[in-house]
C-alpha cells in the first residue's frame, strides 16, 4: 500500500453570542460542492495554522482575528482517495468585522445540534461531537 501525502488545512468554528456555530456551503466546480463546512483551509509552507487560519478568515469571509482568540479544540484525520487530510479545529468567539461568503455559497448560523441536519464532508463529521460538548 502506497502511503497518501498528508495535507494539513486548518478549520474554525465561530461561535457567536447565541452560541450558534458558523457554517459555509462549498461553492458549485469545487470537489463535494453544496456540502456545508467549517471554515479554513490548506497550511502554506512555512505558515503556522493559527496564521493560515486568520488568513482563510479574512479571504473567505473577510473577518479579522488574533491568534490570542483561537483555541484548538479538536482535529479530524480522514483518508481520502488521493491524501490524508490533517485538520486541527479551532474555536473563534472574537473577530472583526461580518462574516461575508466571499467564496463559498452561502454562510449559515447554526445551533450545534443542529449540525447534523447540514450534510459535510467526512472529515467535518466527527468535530461535529466536540462541538457539541463545548457548548
Amino acid at each position: 500500500m502506497t502511503a497518501k501525502p498528508i495535507l494539513l488545512v486548518v478549520a474554525c468554528a465561530l461561535v457567536d453570542a447565541d452560541r450558534r456555530v458558523l457554517i459555509a456551503q462549498r461553492p458549485e466546480g469545487k470537489s463535494m460542492a453544496g456540502l456545508w463546512e467549517f471554515p479554513g483551509g490548506k497550511v502554506e509552507p512555512g505558515e503556522t495554522p493559527e496564521a493560515a487560519l486568520i488568513r482563510e478568515l479574512g479571504e473567505e469571509l473577510a473577518i479579522e482575528t488574533k491568534e490570542a482568540c483561537l483555541a484548538p479544540l479538536s482535529f479530524a484525520s480522514h483518508s481520502y482517495e488521493n491524501i490524508h487530510l490533517l485538520m486541527p479545529l479551532y474555536v473563534c468567539r472574537k473577530w472583526q468585522g461580518t462574516p461575508q461568503a466571499r467564496e463559498h455559497q452561502a454562510l449559515k448560523w447554526v445551533r450545534p445540534q443542529s449540525l447534523r441536519d447540514y450534510p459535510m464532508p467526512p472529515a467535518d463529521e466527527p468535530l461535529i461531537a466536540a462541538l457539541c460538548d463545548l457548548l
